[in-house]
């Protein structure tokens, strides 16, 4: 595969090992994995201090605008790895109607990044990228997972891309559009009656018989270094300076998780300094593990029976990494909080009518969070808030709209 080498930048490999997220267990690079000997999920750790010595804010600028910019940072290791289908920096974009409309004053802001605009639709291509990249720099020819839709796609693409056949197990109510732009990216998809978990029952099931390897939600290391990207990304775009909170819509929580460790990276680099902001973690209420787990101060979130949600990204009744998600949630002052879907949806139609602006169900959450949240006081009017837009909204079923007009009789246009 051919890539535009100016889009790519050569760049030293810092990579030192791999651990696990619960013990610290050091793990080899450079070798296949999944889970930790202990079960848990896998975190990639680099020689930052090297990084520190190496990479400039100036360097990061002159480069082009996608994530591979960050490349100190990323664990592939040869140029020649890299499986590209033309990455952006994705917008961050200013609310300012209802920002009025909400009383903000001050610094006070709500911005929106949109993750829309990636290959695919949705910020499922961060992980899933980085994902292929690293499968095919470790030889593998076969790759499976669960999905409830925008990742299932990613994969199809990037594994397309790179020349590794793909297995997609999906709920059979999977939004349509999903299911088949996985078929056409060159998937094999399967329909399973059940939930995202029971999907991922059988992608575990099937390791040794079908030989594939198993790419599911924090059950390898290399997503959450493709979700990193995010929290590299909006530091630079917010002029190395984080905001007052984020609202992240969560059902693996591979992001929220990956954006934690991005900012802990670039403290260590120099880029940034000790200031987080608040990591909250939305979920809808008929489906809220972690806020569950939140409220009753555990370290781990039990299953949810019965899941249900018109957000189909965020119905994620059991993640794995929920220790790592608690984690960050708490140790950045936030919370996690759930919505009801019907708050969800007047939302979408809000942010629609008001700013021009189509979200998916899952990013229109983070606002009916965020309104629910200023008006209980858990943050203020003045503080710069980003909410995460995780994938298209043209992705997602719409209501029917317009009024019928007979172009073939008489108008009566005072009316119109």
């Amino acid at each position: 595969m051919s890539i535009d080498r100016s889009l790519i930048p050569e760049a030293p490999h810092f990579v030192t090992h791999l651990e696990c997220g619960m013990t610290g267990e050091r793990l080899p690079a450079g070798q296949l994995h999944n889970l930790s000997p202990q079960g848990y999920p896998i975190l990639v750790r680099y020689d930052l201090a090297g990084v520190k010595a190496t990479l400039t804010k100036a360097k990061i600028a002159a480069r082009a605008p996608n994530w591979w910019r960050y490349r100190e940072l990323l664990p592939v290791r040869k140029t020649e790895n890299i499986v590209s289908l033309g990455e952006v920096m994705t917008p961050i974009l200013s609310l300012p109607r209802l920002a009025q409309k909400l009383g903000l004053r001050g610094d006070g802001e709500i911005i929106v990044k949109d993750e829309g605009r990636l290959p695919t639709g949705s910020f499922k291509a961060r992980g899933l990228a980085l994902a292929v990249c690293m499968a095919k720099e470790l030889g593998v020819k076969k790759m499976a997972m669960p999905t409830n839709g925008n990742a299932g796609a990613a994969l199809a693409a990037y594994a397309s891309r790179a020349g590794i056949e793909s297995v997609v197990f999906c709920p059979d109510d999977t939004p349509q559009v999903n299911m088949n732009e996985i078929v056409l990216q060159g998937a094999r998809l399967y329909k399973v009656n059940g939930l995202i978990n029971d999907c991922g029952k059988i992608v575990g099931a099937g390791k040794e018989a079908a030989g594939w390897f198993d790419t599911s939600t924090l059950k390898e290391p290399y997503r959450i270094e493709g979700k990193k990207t995010m929290g590299l990304e909006l530091a630079e775009q917010l002029g190395w300076d984080l905001p007052d909170a984020i609202f992240y819509p969560t059902g693996g929580g591979t992001g929220l998780i990956g954006m934690w460790k991005a900012f802990e990276e670039l403290e260590a680099i120099g880029f940034i300094g000790s200031k987080r902001p608040k990591m909250i973690a939305v979920q809808a209420a008929g489906c809220a593990p972690i806020v569950r787990a939140f409220e009753g101060n555990e370290r781990h979130a039990k299953l949810w029976e019965n899941a249900h949600t018109v957000a189909a990204g965020i119905r994620v009744p059991a993640a794995i990494g929920d220790f790592l998600i608690l984690d960050a949630v708490r140790n950045s002052g936030g919370f996690a909080m759930a919505v009801e879907d019907a708050a969800i949806t007047a939302a979408l139609d809000e942010v629609a009518k008001q700013e021009g602006f189509l979200m998916c169900p899952e990013g229109a959450a983070t606002y009916a969070a965020y309104k629910q949240a200023l008006a209980a006081g858990r943050v203020k009017p003045t503080d710069r808030v980003v909410l995460w837009n995780c994938a298209a909204g043209l992705k997602y079923p719409m209501p029917d709209g317009g009024t019928p007009l007979d172009r073939h009789g008489p108008i009566d246009y005072a009316r119109l």
